[in-house]
């Protein structure tokens, strides 16, 4: 890519990551992808049993996925 290019490509990036992490935390596709790929790494990785306490660790890493913007 041409190094002109990239600054102002950079510096837009930055005034628009707040907004979209927005958009995305908002977005019903990216909490379903979350909910998917949480359940099944409880599933393949962490022995336990019971199914309410699969989809309450499931719940608990899905909630501890935090995107930064600074």
């Amino acid at each position: 890519m041409d190094p002109k290019t990239i600054n102002p490509l950079k510096l837009l990036s930055e005034g628009f990551k707040r907004d979209f992490v927005k958009v995305v935390f908002e977005s019903e596709k990216f909490s379903e992808l979350l909910m998917d790929l949480s359940s099944e790494f409880v599933e393949e990785n962490i022995p336990v049993v019971d199914e309410e306490n699969q989809l309450e660790l499931a719940l608990l890493l899905m909630e501890s996925v935090k995107l930064d913007t600074y």
